[in-house]
């Protein structure tokens, strides 16, 4: 029996899941103080008491029970006084198959760190009812637009596969400052590893790994409006290559210096848009094309 089935979806957010390591600990509640110091026992014992955490044989467990090393224990992961986030997603396309959303700034996809219920996955999971919802590509929390999961989990690696082969067109837009020495359209090429600053990336020498080519739209005053078309998914790949031309994205945190976390700021968004996607669909071989309402 699967366990991950005896834990139901609640409230939009999936049981997590933790195997047990082999070590000294008398009981599951000592592992637990080391594992999550940051969650006391008391929380421990209620979701406990409420049959909230189970061992993968479907088994409930309690805080004072034998440590098991080897096993592999779920339970829901909490978070409290969690900051709403004041901007709402709209979901553009719903099939069997493939859900297409157009998200907001400030939303993070998936839970992690101080985001659970204020995420895309968790509001996107409790809007629909659909608790196999996954997402089959990246897009940071503060950048907005375009964004598509898969449904159907049997056919979650085909929509993967869009990604990983570059056959899907992306295109994205930003406000940035305007240069009259800067000749546009440009392609731009680098090599992009992860910074020690494990939220940023960097460009270093050597073959490059990242490929974006930069278009003009139009003048702004002191900035502008434009196109970017991104060949290869890096991480901060867009940001950190209008960066490199001397154009960096309009209230980017990262670059070109990583400045202190705004915290719950709302008020000066990454002027950086997933503007539209388009690709063949693998399943019935149609051509797809999604355009994000939402405006830099």
């Amino acid at each position: 029996m699967n366990a991950r089935h005896l834990l139901p979806t609640r409230d939009g957010v999936s049981p997590s899941f933790a195997w047990l390591p082999h070590g000294s600990w008398m009981t599951l509640g000592e592992y637990l103080a080391v594992r999550f110091p940051m969650v006391d026992e008391n929380s421990w014992r209620e979701r406990m008491a409420r049959g909230e955490v189970i061992d993968e044989r479907g088994q409930k467990l309690g805080y004072d029970d034998a440590f098991r090393g080897g096993a592999c224990i779920y339970y829901y992961r909490e978070r409290v006084g969690e900051t709403p986030i004041p901007f709402e997603e709209n979901i553009l396309f719903l099939s069997d198959e493939l859900l297409v959303v157009d998200k907001p700034h400030f939303l993070p996809v998936t839970p992690g760190g101080r985001f659970l219920h204020e995420t895309l996955l968790v509001r996107l999971k409790r809007k629909t009812g659909i608790d196999s919802l996954a997402p089959v590509h990246r897009l940071d929390r503060e950048t907005a637009g375009v964004m598509l999961f898969s449904v159907n989990p049997a056919t979650r690696s085909t929509w993967q596969s869009l990604f990983r082969f570059r056959q899907v067109d992306k295109v994205y837009e930003a406000l940035a400052p305007f240069r009259d020495d800067l000749r546009l359209p440009v392609s731009v090429s680098s090599r992009i590893e992860r910074d020690d600053q494990f939220f940023r990336v960097r460009e270093v020498a050597g073959e490059p790994n990242a490929f974006s080519r930069i278009e003009l739209i139009e003048r702004r005053g002191e900035l502008a409006l434009y196109r970017l078309l991104p060949e290869t998914g890096k991480m901060h790949q867009l940001r950190i290559h209008m960066n490199s031309l001397g154009i960096p994205i309009l209230n980017d945190g990262f670059y070109p210096v990583a400045l202190p976390c705004k915290g719950d700021d709302f008020s000066a968004p990454l002027k950086l848009l997933a503007r539209s996607i388009r690709f063949r669909d693998p399943l019935t071989g149609d051509m797809r094309c999604f355009d994000s309402g939402r405006q830099l």
